[in-house]
């Protein structure tokens, strides 16, 4: 369904008027989705001729590999194979399901290909793991003696992007779209905080939306619109060589490609045919970053704006692993070469959505041709209908902190991405480089406990300490061992610091975790109104609760401080819980990220009321401090406000101050702690802990995709304190066919990480969200969305190849009644 604009009086406007700038595969998939969507008041620019004006998508090789980590850009995969195999240009498919193999020849990547055939099961790909037989039968050419195996999947293929753009461009013109070619944007009107128009050098286009789908110029647009676009052009590599002698296509006329498409991961290539040669493109040279504002206009570039010069030396090493991969090659020539420009961001994702300032403009931009479809359905959705049907939250361009987007970090972190794309990645694994970049005050300390750092959103977080080696030396703490893929990024000292948690005090660092403050007459509306639970409760009271879409899905989960009348704490998620609540927020109430400048440490455990207590005048006893609420106090000579939440399942509280105290509270902490054992305890142990008591990381275990009742969260909703936003869906829905189920595996022994399949009957049925082994239960815990099963069911997690025994549970699984939490 479209959205139109509505006058002052509420009587529908004209249809919107949408400019998206760039006529390549985004901007063309994206103005067939809006148009079959009723949006048809389109004007597709580009700076180049059409059919192929010059950027990324005229010169890619077309090869779409559907599975990865991410089941957001597998889903984007997906439909652009859907989508593209529907479609003809000049009586030819834009897709040819010539099937996929990613080849193994180290013991690594092998292993690694069977944990992406789990990936494959979760998302719902077809894949099968074939050994150097097959792979020889599949690719002739491949020397079979140097394979140890491969990945098949035989529903991939070729995209062909210059076509698909023009049979989309047929479609979308006959629904009443406009594409001009020869048209160079030079410049973004606004009227307040409102696109107006888009300025070129033949005239001014009025629009109430206006799209940049420019690829590697999207920097250049953005800069027009005074948006930072934190992505990266990067060269990569592409040959053809001349003529092989192996018909690539067999006997008669020789089809463009008929051999899967290849990849030869282990030395950063791939392969496809172009009839009888094959192209080859690598990611084994040294970054190669352009300039986006320095790209010469198409008819000043020598071939077209996004091919550069090839420079044969960088490709040199890799021609040599070609020949090594295919000895046929020995005798053949590389007959053209050139080095294509494309987009990284400094994660590797798209940048996608509507700014909020100015709004109206949207990104659509560092986007593959393997995901391209996918994501003009996503961006067409969310401008026709509010909200996309995928959960995108790894796609916003609000994902990056501040500190993640300056031209630096783009730089660094986009060209280390161009480095890694083909390497294998532990989902632990931290960058190498900008660290430290955020640190939180008690940093110095934690170094001197030899805390082991890992990051996330920029900041060092510890995940254990050294410190506490002795302790997982005790006879009563036994600790499985765990293969070499799962002890990466792990210590058996975890285990250590959870059983201190369970049974002394333990300190963590939860200076991560995003704070914003909430002020202003009209703060309680508004949260009231946008979320879930009731917040109408007396200052000093606390409030787990959830943002919803207007679909009911669950755009993150907060908790909410209530610490005056007009004055609220909010713990959040991320950079998008504030860009959300800021789009929202009246004239009477102001938002404000706190973060940086405060703390938090958690302390936790049996003894915490024993640390804490002496070191103020408060009474912090059960009866005057009870569990979710909040009080306003000094811990020694520090002011802090003091939250009694715990996310670990013990009696605790999070302490907050400003961060120029923030070393003296711990330090305060540390030495009354010394009395009762005190520790300090990392994320390791902090993650098993809270998946014990069952307690929800969103973005892994709930998104968008997920309302709360079937997410488990549905005590965090009261449908009877008036209108929020999401109330309206969450009253027409039914009983939930799914939910997110806590499973105990049966091995003690085993240990499963995140993303594997679940097998219900002997077929894939789910997929494991978050998982770590639970230290105090003697079990790897796991949290999978799966059909509604019985508490006993038995069901089997797949971890690299291997088919896990595990049984539905009834949560919590630790301490259900909440006694060591309310005491």
């Amino acid at each position: 369904m479209s959205r139109p604009g509505k006058h002052a009086a509420g009587q529908p406007t004209a249809q919107p008027r949408v400019v998206v700038i760039g006529a390549g595969i985004v901007g063309c998939s994206l103005a067939d989705e809006l148009t079959a969507r009723g949006w048809t008041d389109v004007t597709v620019l580009d700076q180049g001729p059409l059919p192929a004006p010059g950027g990324s998508t005229s010169h890619a090789p077309g090869l779409v590999f559907r599975t990865g980590p991410s089941k957001t850009l597998t889903a984007f995969a997906a439909y652009t194979v859907e989508k593209f195999t529907s479609l003809e240009a000049d009586g030819l498919p834009c897709f040819i399901p010539v099937g996929g193999l990613e080849l193994a020849t180290t013991p690594e990547r092998w292993a690694d290909l069977h944990r992406k055939a789990g990936f494959a099961a979760s998302w719902g790909v077809r894949a099968e793991l074939v050994g150097p037989g097959r792979c020889k039968e599949l690719w002739p050419l491949v020397d079979e003696a140097r394979v140890l195996g491969g990945l098949y999947t035989p529903e991939d293929g070729l995209a062909r992007a210059v076509p698909a753009c023009r049979a989309q461009r047929e479609r979308a013109r006959a629904r009443g779209a406009r594409f001009l070619d020869r048209h160079t944007v030079t410049g973004i009107e606004r009227d307040g905080n409102r696109v107006t128009a888009v300025v070129t050098d033949r005239g001014t286009f009025p629009a109430d939306h206006v799209v940049s789908a420019a690829g590697f110029w999207g920097p250049v647009i953005g800069r027009m619109a005074g948006v930072d676009v934190p992505l990266l052009p990067l060269a990569h590599q592409y040959v053809k060589t001349g003529p092989l002698p192996e018909p690539a296509g067999g006997n008669g006329p020789r089809p463009e490609a008929s051999r899967p498409i290849l990849r030869f991961q282990d030395r950063d290539l791939y392969f496809r045919e172009h009839t009888d040669r094959i192209g080859i493109g690598s990611y084994a040279h040294r970054p190669l970053p352009v300039d986006p504002f320095t790209v010469a206009a198409y008819d000043d570039a020598e071939d077209m704006p996004s091919s550069y010069p090839f420079t044969e030396e960088d490709f040199a090493p890799s021609w040599e692993d070609c020949r090594w991969l295919i000895p046929s090659l020995r005798a053949a020539e590389i007959e053209e070469g050139f080095n294509g420009v494309f987009s990284f961001t400094p994660d590797g994702m798209p940048l996608l959505g509507e700014v909020r300032a100015p709004r109206g403009f949207w990104l659509a931009e560092a986007v593959w041709v393997t995901h391209s479809a996918g994501v003009a359905k996503a961006v067409a959705e969310w401008m026709t209908e509010g909200r996309p049907s995928l959960d995108l939250h790894e796609c916003e361009l609000t994902r990056f902190e501040d500190a993640q987007r300056s031209p630096a970090y783009v730089a660094e972190r986009g060209a280390q991405q161009f480095a890694e794309v083909y390497d294998v990645i532990h989902p632990l694994q931290p960058p190498a480089e900008p660290r430290p970049l955020r640190v939180s005050p008690f940093h110095a300390r934690q170094q001197e406990l030899g805390a082991v750092f890992l990051e996330g959103g920029g900041w060092e977080r510890p995940h254990w300490y050294e410190a506490n080696a002795a302790l997982a030396l005790a006879k009563d703490i036994v600790v499985p061992p765990r293969d070499a893929w799962a002890a990466r990024h792990w210590s058996p000292i975890a285990a250590a610091e959870a059983r201190a948690t369970r049974e002394g005090v333990a300190l963590y660092d939860m200076t991560p975790l995003r704070r914003l403050e909430v002020t202003g007459p009209g703060s309680l509306a508004f949260l009231q109104r946008m979320t879930s639970n009731n917040l109408a409760k007396r200052p000093g009271s606390v409030t787990y609760t959830l943002l919803l879409d207007k679909a009911g899905g669950i755009r993150s989960d907060l908790t909410v401080a209530r610490l005056a009348p007009d004055r609220f704490q909010v713990g959040a998620n991320s950079p998008a819980d504030l860009d959300w609540l800021l789009r929202h927020a009246p004239e009477d109430v102001h938002l404000r990220d706190i973060t940086s400048g405060t703390c938090c440490v958690g302390v936790w455990g049996p003894l915490a009321r024993a640390l804490v207590q002496p070191l103020t005048g408060d009474d912090f006893s059960h009866e005057a401090f009870g569990y979710f609420k909040a009080k306003e106090t000094y811990i020694g000579h520090v002011p802090v406000t003091a939250l009694r939440l715990s996310y670990v399942g013990e009696l605790g509280w999070e302490l907050y101050t400003t961060a120029d105290l923030g070393l003296r509270l711990w330090d305060v902490l540390w030495e009354a702690g010394r009395a009762h054992g005190v520790v300090a305890a990392g994320r390791s142990a902090f993650n098993s802990l809270r998946l014990e008591k069952g307690y929800r990381a969103w973005g892994h275990d709930m998104t968008t995709e997920h309302h709360p009742y079937e997410a488990g969260v549905g005590f965090a909703v009261r449908m009877d304190k008036g209108d929020f936003v999401g109330r309206a869906a969450l009253e027409k829905l039914g009983a939930p066919t799914r939910r997110l189920t806590a499973l105990l595996l049966d091995d003690p022994a085993a240990v499963v990480l995140g993303k594997e399949p679940v097998y219900l009957d002997g077929a894939p049925a789910g997929y494991v969200t978050s998982a770590a082994y639970g230290y105090t239960l003697g079990r790897c815990v796991a949290y999978a969305w799966l059909p509604r099963l019985e508490t006993g069911t038995g069901v089997h997690v797949e971890y690299f190849g291997e088919k896990m025994p595990a049984t539905v549970a009834e949560e919590p699984l630790f301490d259900p009644e909440m006694t060591r939490i309310r005491r």
